[in-house]
């Protein structure tokens, strides 16, 4: 039997709120299917599940916060499955249960109401919608204070509490939101994981710090012609050249691309790209983009869009959270020159990017303005040395130098 526990989705997670589940017992998973959702400080998370097997119990019921390895539900190994036919030649998964429907009329399958759903969805957690319509609440009247402004169910339980009981409640669209404590805001609960989790990097990592200014003109020449000949929709930013070559770097230079795990190095299997992502209610997240060195251009471009989109409006999977390998933070086109980052453990190596602007270089003997950015590496130096990190930002700039071949 095999347990599913509360998973840790980075080192500042402590604890999670069991939104809902997305399985019964009895239905077969397989790993990778989202399984539960699941509140903490970055908000509402997709968490997958790492066996197959059957679901014999859940051991939580929805609402409930837990500390990180507390048994969620319990599995037994698959169903013995029916023989195949013949004429199939390779099995085919058995389709999931899917959840019961209410009965619909023609006139209730419309557009507008998809579209209603929608925004529902991106307006409040699941969480948080579900306890609104306990209490005959419009989610859509309230004002959120989770990321992006987004209506939590802490947001509906402060609610529920000025309804003093009551089992339906009347909001007026101009009502001001309740009042909320310190205590009680996401967005303070967020910075203060990042700081735990933070101050203990800076306690536990011997930090080591490298720059190096990198000229991007051929880079930014050559996506300007890629990008003049697709339409808006399929073009490329900076930021996918940027994060490619990150990526090809660190499958060159694998000790960078790793974790440190009871007092050793321990090399990754894949480069999963960590991007680090400012959230507009504040704070920050550093999803993964899987395989990172292995996507082409165009490919990676939609990806690290999609994660952006997600992050911002509450729809990363656990894996996204979990399995970076090395964390980029990439400060855009209005941030500083150059950035001195924090590794995440447990991983062993930061790299930061400045803003690209125009700064003078000596090209040829003499002094021109040229389009660069400040590439820094911030290394773990239980794990590398200056040399190892000097690695990294070489590599790094000669494939800044080719952008055709990345």
């Amino acid at each position: 039997m095999n347990e599913f526990r509360m998973p840790s989705l980075g080192a500042d997670m402590e604890a999670g709120t069991l939104v809902e589940w997305k399985i019964a017992v009895g239905d077969s998973v397989r790993r990778g299917d989202v399984v539960a959702l699941v509140e903490t400080d970055k908000g509402v998370i997709d968490v997958e599940i790492f066996d197959d097997g059957v679901v014999e119990a859940l051991c939580v019921t929805p609402g409930e916060t837990l500390p990180v390895g507390t048994v969620l539900a319990r599995l037994t190994g698959l169903a013995t499955e029916e023989p195949e036919e013949a004429s199939t030649p390779s099995r085919v998964p058995a389709a999931r249960p899917k959840p019961p429907k209410r009965p619909e009329s023609p006139e209730a399958v419309t557009s507008t109401a998809a579209s209603s759903g929608r925004e529902a969805e991106a307006h409040a957690t699941p969480g948080a919608r579900r306890r609104a319509a306990e209490l005959g609440v419009d989610v859509m009247q309230l004002t959120g204070t989770g990321l992006d402004g987004r209506v939590t169910l802490a947001d509906v339980e402060v609610l529920a509490g000025f309804a003093n009981g009551a089992t339906a409640v009347e909001l007026p669209a101009a009502s001001p939101a309740p009042s909320r404590t310190p205590a009680d805001d996401p967005a303070a609960a967020m910075r203060r994981a990042i700081a735990a989790a933070m101050s203990r990097a800076n306690r536990d990592i011997p930090h080591y710090a490298l720059f190096r200014d990198v000229d991007l003109g051929r880079a930014l020449e050559w996506l300007a012609d890629h990008n003049a000949r697709l339409p808006p929709d399929q073009r490329l930013l900076p930021a996918a050249l940027l994060a490619k070559a990150c990526a090809l770097a660190l499958r060159r230079v694998p000790a960078l691309n790793a974790y440190w795990h009871d007092g050793g190095l321990q090399p990754a299997e894949a480069v999963h790209l960590g991007w680090a992502i400012s959230l507009r209610g504040g704070g920050l997240v550093a999803p993964a983009l899987h395989a990172a060195d292995q996507l082409e251009l165009p490919v990676l471009m939609q990806r690290l869009s999609d994660l952006v989109s997600r992050a911002r409006r509450g729809g990363l999977r656990s894996s996204e959270l979990a399995e970076a390998t090395c964390t980029v933070t990439s400060l855009g086109e209005r941030g500083a020159d150059g950035v001195v980052g924090v590794i995440y453990p447990p991983q062993v190596a930061l790299i930061g990017i400045g803003r690209i602007s125009p700064r003078p270089r000596v090209v040829d003997d003499a002094v021109v303005p040229r389009p660069q950015a400040t590439f820094s590496l911030m290394g773990d130096h239980r794990a590398s040395d200056g040399q190892t990190g000097s690695r990294l930002l070489d590599v790094i700039d000669e494939l800044l130098q080719e952008p055709e071949r990345l």
